[in-house]
């Protein structure tokens, strides 16, 4: 990371409340064919959340502490703030002696933009303005979040003419929370109604819309130079497992989530 770091662009979008089962069960099916072909080998990672909602985790991710491989072991991180006694900075870490990544990479030159999604990013009040408040600059849009049947075409909208209006040798990290698989998702099912609500299904098409989309953000990111991509969930949701319904609660659905990182290359069509 110390030689991606400064050299490339970078890309960070967390699919917020993914869960790994349905991602991994999608792209074996061939369901989400835009992400499977920059999914190494075309699987997911398998990873532990940092958190079980939206705050915990983002305040995590930002602080370096992206999902960890789901298996025993010590793994080195890909990005870590300066911290005495650390096992899991390594000599490829990009280390930063901020208190978050963000501010980390501002001091590198880069120029660092939210795209939010969630209530958690929306900018309405003191708590929904902490995340956001950690970019030079940040965007919120009623048609961004969860309510909103097309919210990641107008994030994607948003984060084209952003990049679009950079200088072209200034380095960028964007950062986007896809709110559309949070609920409320029934509406990305065709069939379904706001009376049968949510379940795995609505939520695996939201996953489907969002591939659907998806190439036109990596279009974007990489349209200037190599980008450096991170695609992950934040935390996964329940529909009924073992009786559970949501997140913010220590069940393996919402502990287990989906994880890649990979490069966009400049110039490719996506």
């Amino acid at each position: 990371m110390n030689e991606v770091v400064g050299r490339d662009d970078l890309l960070l979008v967390t699919l917020d409340t993914l869960r790994f089962d349905v991602a991994e069960e999608l792209a074996a099916a061939g369901r989400i064919p835009h992400l499977a072909r920059h999914l190494p080998g075309g699987r997911w990672e398998k990873r532990h959340a940092p958190g079980s909602f939206t705050y915990a985790s983002h305040q995590a991710i930002f602080a370096g502490f992206l999902p960890t491989p789901a298996v025993p072991g010590t793994h080195p991180r890909l990005v870590a703030a300066r911290f005495g006694g650390s096992e899991t900075t390594a000599g490829r870490t990009f280390v930063f002696d901020t208190p978050d990544l963000v501010s980390g990479l501002a001091a590198a030159g880069y120029h660092t933009v939210c795209i939010g999604g969630v209530g958690f990013f929306n900018q309405q009040g003191a708590l929904g303005s902490v995340l956001p408040g950690l970019f030079q600059e940040s965007h919120w849009e009623p048609e961004f979040g969860v309510t909103s049947p097309a919210s990641f075409e107008a994030q994607i909208a948003r984060a084209e003419k952003t990049v679009a209006g950079l200088d072209r040798e200034q380095r960028l990290f964007l950062f986007v929370n896809v709110s559309a698989l949070h609920q409320p998702n029934w509406f990305h099912l065709p069939g379904a109604g706001r009376e049968s609500g949510d379940s795995r299904a609505t939520h695996a098409a939201a996953l489907e819309y969002v591939d659907r989309h998806i190439g036109r953000l990596f279009a974007a990111a990489s349209s200037r130079r190599r980008c450096f991509t991170i695609v992950c969930s934040d935390h996964g949701t329940t529909y009924g497992d073992d009786g559970w319904t949501g997140h913010r609660l220590g069940h393996e659905a919402v502990w287990t989530v989906p994880y890649a990182h990979f490069f966009l290359e400049h110039g490719d069509l996506q």
